[in-house]
């Protein structure tokens, strides 16, 4: 059966032509498969981290990238340029023509320069069709995988739409691909008319992310990508090789123009959208609260909740339920998930009414025959009008030593009504001005920026703190 399938996809293989190289490649997909699958990946990245909210600066990049993309290697390609909002320094890709930027790179780069490279970076990914590439390998390992994928104990069907963004999001480039698309991304700035030395600058500054441990290591951005050491060097001698070659009268950076466009953006995690303190999750908009096992890692997106050990030995999904009544969120629940229910009842959780139900599901390794059985408690909850779903799940082997956590967890779900906890605020970020001659510490404690900051706030300009500073030059500080 699967060498038959095999067979039958192998069939639609193709040879093309690479846009940028000029060479035949074997490609999975034509030009229109691709951007069909761009449109369909495309509401998933959304929907895994938002829409950042800022309609000047979602106009702005979308602006740069239809400008951009009509000289590059595909200008008849359609490109859809957005900032997502997640405060991790990051930028990626999608086949056809999607290019997204995460507010935290937005907040990171210090002058359109930097940006267009970084943009040029990413459209090269698409010209040179590398997302395509990685697209058709990761099709061809699926045809193998994917049985093996459905009885995972990490349990991704539970999270099938989220993962299925995630899995384009983060494909993994080569890193000749890598120094292609850097070659591209100083090719495309630079016809633009920007200086592309600035985005070999830009990865200085990642560089030094890297070794910043407030910073947490690695930006995403750098996970897959060359030593920025070396790209340092090599962009920028692509970049005065095209600065001879076109001879334009001034390379432009627009340093205050960028910061004054970023001025007041939501700097690091929103609470927001839900926050952690200690073991407790706190939603101040949706104003609920729940407890979640000690040492266990939370992660939180706009559709989930997840949190799991560090074993990878269980798990618990919190999310919301589109059916408007407990007992149709039930049903739709099972149904959707293949859940054999085992039993049910309505209870009461913190005064709010609540069904909690026990179901297993059974999966069979397509390539093996052999089958699993995971066991999921669940927790249907109704708090102001809106439906709650909470879902922990583990093998049945394992279940019992993990019931007990999930039903604490589940049955800490209880009104928000502290107002400390309701009003928090995100911090935000802001372009001021030096106001008199003197170093970047001068202007930080100026500006009563605490000490405890300095380190990460140099690192957001791009600065040291003795780096000399003259009257009226902007900076970028972090407050309410």
């Amino acid at each position: 059966m699967i060498t038959s399938f095999c067979a039958a996809v192998l069939l639609v293989i193709s040879c093309a032509v690479n846009p940028v190289t000029g060479k035949k490649q074997i490609m999975l997909m034509s030009e229109s498969q691709e951007i069909a699958l761009g449109i369909s990946y495309d509401p998933q990245v959304l929907a895994t981290f938002g829409v950042y909210q800022d309609d000047e600066l979602q106009n702005y990049v979308q602006a740069r990238g239809t400008e951009m993309g009509k000289l590059s290697h595909r200008p008849t390609l359609e490109y859809h340029i957005r900032v997502v909002d997640s405060p991790v320094v990051n930028a990626f890709a999608v086949p056809g023509g999607f290019i997204y930027f995460t507010r935290g790179i937005m907040a990171q780069l210090n002058n359109e320069a930097e940006f267009m490279g970084v943009l040029g970076h990413e459209m090269g990914h698409i010209t040179a069709r590398h997302t395509v590439s990685q697209q058709s390998k990761q099709q061809l390992g699926t045809l193998v995988l994917i049985g093996g994928m459905i009885a995972s104990e990490k349990f991704a069907q539970y999270a099938e739409y989220a993962m299925q963004g995630m899995q384009l999001l983060f494909l993994r480039f080569s890193r000749d691909d890598e120094r292609e698309a850097d070659r591209l991304g100083v090719e495309y700035s630079s016809k633009t008319g920007f200086d592309a030395h600035k985005m070999a600058d830009f990865f200085k500054v990642l560089q030094k992310m890297n070794m910043a441990e407030s910073q947490g290591g690695v930006p995403t951005f750098l996970s897959t990508h060359p030593d920025p050491g070396d790209r340092y060097n090599s962009v920028n001698q692509k970049a005065s090789e095209w600065q001879s070659t076109l001879s334009m009268p001034e390379w432009t950076v627009n340093q205050d123009g960028y910061l004054r466009l970023i001025d007041g953006m939501v700097y690091g995690e929103d609470p927001r959208q839900g926050y952690v303190e200690g073991n407790v999750f706190y939603h101040p908009d949706l104003k609920f609260r729940f407890n979640f096992p000690t040492g266990w890692k939370l992660e939180n997106s706009p559709i989930q909740v997840t949190m799991g050990p560090p074993d990878g030995k269980a798990l618990i999904l919190f999310t919301l339920s589109p059916q408007k009544t407990l007992e149709s969120a039930v049903d739709s629940t099972m149904a959707q998930y293949g859940l054999s229910i085992m039993g049910s009842r309505r209870i009461n959780v913190n005064g709010l009414q609540a069904i909690m139900t026990q179901s297993k599901q059974v999966n069979q390794d397509q390539s093996t025959g052999t089958t699993s059985t995971n066991m999921v408690l669940s927790y249907f909850i109704y708090y102001n009008n809106l439906i709650y779903v909470f879902h922990g799940v583990s093998t049945e082997a394992d279940f019992n030593s993990y019931a007990n956590l999930f039903n604490s967890s589940m049955t800490s779900f209880a009104k928000l009504t502290d107002a400390s906890k309701i009003n928090v605020k995100p911090k935000k970020l802001h372009v001021v001005r030096v106001q008199r001659n003197g170093t970047l510490a001068d202007a930080f404690s100026y500006y009563r920026v605490p000490q405890s900051q300095y380190n990460e706030l140099a690192l957001l300009n791009d600065l040291e703190l003795n780096s000399n500073l003259t009257a009226g030059k902007l900076i970028k500080i972090v407050g309410e």
